[in-house]
């Protein structure tokens, strides 16, 4: 697991980036004017340092490229305390995040070649068995449509703001169905904070968003209405 990124947080397995779709003129000057605070980014997630300290390109390898993520080591003593047991079997979890024009079926191939030559390589008499626990297509949507559009006034007037509009990498695969099926614009309008911690033990969703989410809803009805 140690040689699938190197320390510049790189994808080392051959082949990850070949269909990265190119990024417009247009998609550049997006992410220069996103607020975001680097420093304060850094300090949220608990590190003393990161990858690079520049706002677009953190923001394009966070958000426009795929990346690499190690979730965890199943079979192996992790408690309180020095044991001393050695596991019959280990099981090792990682995802890649998908961006648009890869292909799930070609990424998997790609990887799972990669994993075996590594440990054909490494020569060891144990058993080895990569496998995919589950794909899904990535999506990104248009946002110069209505549907977004109306989305930015109702954030306008509720939070007096405008709203940035940034590409975040949640695992949400029934987004491209919806968009499929219906043949229609979909939206992923976020109404929390940026520290909900989505997905863990400890998540949470603030009064005053859920009270402004309900503003939000309504306000983008009215708008999507006059689209």
């Amino acid at each position: 697991m140690a040689q699938l990124t190197s320390v510049e947080n790189r994808i080392l397995i051959p082949g990850i980036y070949d269909d990265v779709a190119p990024m417009s003129k247009e998609e550049h000057q997006l992410y220069e004017k996103i607020d975001f605070n680097v420093a304060e980014f850094r300090d949220s997630v608990g590190a003393k340092k990161l990858p690079t300290e520049d706002k677009k390109t953190l923001l394009i390898r966070r958000w426009r490229e795929p990346c690499l993520s190690l979730h965890g080591i199943e079979g192996a003593f992790s408690g309180a305390g020095e044991k001393t047991v050695i596991p019959s079997k280990v099981i090792g979890k990682f995802s890649i995040r998908l961006v648009p024009n890869m292909k799930p079926e070609k990424v998997n191939k790609i990887v799972i070649d990669y994993l075996n030559q590594l440990w054909k390589k490494r020569g060891s008499p144990n058993t080895f068995n990569p496998r995919l626990g589950h794909d899904a297509l990535p999506w990104v949507a248009d946002t110069n449509e209505a549907n977004f559009r109306a989305g930015a006034r109702a954030v306008k007037q509720v939070h007096g703001v405008e709203p940035d509009l940034i590409r975040e990498g949640c695992s949400i695969p029934i987004t491209l169905t919806f968009q499929d099926l219906t043949g229609k614009s979909v939206l992923l309008l976020p109404l929390g904070a940026a520290d909900d911690m989505a997905h863990s033990q400890n998540e949470k969703f603030n009064k005053s968003n859920y009270v402004q989410g309900v503003k939000i809803l309504l306000s983008y009805l009215l708008e999507l209405g006059k689209a």
